[in-house]
């Protein structure tokens, strides 16, 4: 069975929930669309004054699926663009949605999960959370806008550090570099999300759309950048250090990267 993405309403606040305990919330072709679509009705929806966006369990998001990267590493490139698609439809759709996006993080935010949670306009999260963006361990760049958001919301220098090392940073650090908004005890941040949704979505809908695009603009839309991370990506995926760095992942085992 492959995960799915539950929609529910309460009042005017929507949660949509990533849903797959087998795979930790891992993300699929079909979760991406759903909740790409979720995000463009609620944009368009009166109803609807703001967004949460939570794992279900102790998950937030565990990423993608490293076995079916194999499988588009053995496809046709175009075939791992349009992949790419579904998931940068998706980061497109959060940014451009007039409503404040909120992402309650438990446990684990791995990957294009960090992506996915750096794409909302908040992040509240467990104090015993963590973050990863760990694809230069498998030999492959970051998609979904992560590059764009640690880019403007960290100095060069730790932007680097999260994408040359691709290891767990907490919670707390990401607090105090004003990353994550919110830190709260485990178990309690979609209740703090959603009480934090109801307040704002009662506010000024208008005016907060307006401050979200003006946020968006004054930093530079995400949305060229997105484009590169799609291209470079594509280059890994079929190129010499990705087929080793997931091997290597299979296989248990330190890579060895190709040199010269």
């Amino acid at each position: 069975m492959t995960g799915r993405i539950g929609i529910t309403r309460d009042g005017r606040v929507l949660l949509v929930t990533m849903d797959d305990g087998a795979t930790k919330n891992a993300l699929t072709s079909e979760m991406m669309a759903a909740a790409r679509d979720a995000l463009l009705q609620a944009a368009g929806d009166p109803g609807v004054g703001a967004v949460v966006l939570a794992g279900a369990g102790d998950t937030f998001c565990s990423g993608g699926n490293l076995g079916r990267l194999i499988g588009n590493a053995k496809a046709d490139p175009s075939s791992t663009r349009a992949a790419l698609e579904d998931f940068h439809g998706w980061i497109r759709a959060m940014r451009a949605c007039p409503k404040p996006v909120i992402a309650a993080v438990e446990g684990a935010a791995a990957g294009a999960g960090f992506s996915v949670a750096l794409g909302c306009d908040l992040i509240v999260a467990a104090e015993d959370s963590t973050f990863t963006l760990a694809y230069v361990k498998v030999g492959l760049n970051p998609d979904g806008g992560a590059s764009a958001f640690l880019s403007r919301a960290a100095t060069p220098q730790l932007a680097a550090e999260i994408m040359f090392e691709g290891g767990r940073i907490g919670a707390a650090r990401l607090a105090q570099l004003a990353i994550v908004n919110r830190v709260v005890a485990p178990g309690t941040a979609l209740a703090e999300a959603m009480a934090w949704a109801a307040r704002l979505a009662e506010g000024p809908a208008v005016a907060i759309g307006r401050a979200k695009r003006l946020i968006e603009s004054g930093f530079g839309a995400a949305d060229a950048q997105l484009d590169r991370e799609a291209a470079f990506f594509v280059e890994a995926l079929h190129g010499p250090e990705a087929a080793e760095g997931i091997a290597a992942f299979f296989e248990k085992r330190p890579p060895s990267y190709p040199r010269g």
